[in-house]
């Protein structure tokens, strides 16, 4: 059966691109001003970009232009080996991000406004690279969240380690995407060849990393929601249709009412939250919802889907 998308379904699609857009604008303006001047590898697109720049001489091709090769080949990869589903959640990012870095890149130049974005040109510049470091990590674990809360995803290099989990089965998604953001790390402390920097680097990751996790409900990446409705089978259905997890019915009685309901439970990523507020939305607007942090989930249900919960 379709369903007609409501007024209030395509408000919250336009807030949740507008999410998506805004964070990951964010994202690119933590590349551009303070990642890409002083070099700093925390992994990801960006990360292999500046270990190629060093190596493939700059009259042939600019850092900017080897982020949005990268960034559009994973894209293209996503579509091929992770399917239109994953594909779709990481096209915003694949279109906005490179052309953000590339405007951006324009305000650290000595021209624009007198320098006054370039931390190199400061009378404090001794301490420029530590500062770069320092915000480059906000701003971009900031984007990370707002596009994450958009339900959308910063695809990227994240996708050779899902397709790396997809083909070594036992090969949880977390590991592969550490593996693959460290080898950049490492790469770039043999390329550029200064250990401060690659440290700087690291720092920068590890406050990212943060800042994703104090944005985002406080930190967990996995969830679970108990909903009371009267609506349990269609909301159930939508969940494993749109969402594709699974859920837990349980017989409730409203303590005051005296009433018998059902209560779905459903564990979630966060880049899942969005749609899940959708599909409650539309099913049943008188839903009684209580989301909670997981500090760990385990079993089939769960770990079969750390692909996707990424």
């Amino acid at each position: 059966m379709k369903i007609k998308m409501t007024k209030t379904d395509i408000l919250k699609t336009v807030k949740n691109i507008g999410l998506i857009v805004i964070g990951i604008i964010i994202l690119a303006l933590g590349t551009s001003l303070f990642m890409l001047p002083y070099n700093l590898v925390t992994g990801g697109i960006s990360g292999y970009a500046i270990v190629l720049s060093q190596i493939i001489p700059a009259e042939y091709l600019q850092v900017e232009t080897i982020i949005t090769i990268l960034t559009w080949a994973t894209f293209f990869l996503g579509l091929i080996f992770l399917g239109k589903t994953f594909a779709m959640k990481t096209l915003v990012s694949t279109i906005v991000y490179p052309v953000g870095v590339s405007l951006f890149a324009n305000i650290t130049q000595p021209e624009f406004m007198g320098g006054f974005f370039n931390l190199g040109l400061s009378q404090h510049s001794s301490v420029g690279v530590l500062l770069a470091a320092l915000f480059s990590g906000v701003l971009i674990g900031f984007g990370c969240a707002l596009t994450f809360l958009g339900g959308g995803s910063t695809g990227g290099v994240d996708v050779i380690a899902f397709i790396a989990c997809k083909i070594f089965k036992r090969l949880r998604s977390s590991v592969a995407i550490f593996v693959v953001d460290a080898s950049a790390v490492l790469f770039g402390m043999f390329v550029i060849g200064d250990f401060v920097l690659s440290l700087l680097g690291i720092t920068s990751a590890f406050v990212a990393a943060l800042v994703v996790d104090k944005v985002f409900i406080g930190g967990s990446k996995a969830f679970v929601a108990h909903i009371i409705t009267d609506k349990h089978e269609e909301i159930n259905k939508q969940v494993i249709e749109k969402l594709d997890r699974t859920t837990t019915l349980v017989d409730v009685v409203g303590g005051y009412s005296g009433g018998n309901k059902k209560m779905l439970m459903v564990s979630f990523a966060m880049n899942e939250y969005s749609e899940l507020m959708s599909i409650i939305t539309r099913c049943d607007r008188e839903a009684f919802l209580t989301v909670n942090q997981a500090h760990e989930i385990h079993g089939e249900g769960w770990t079969k889907h750390d692909l996707k919960s990424k």
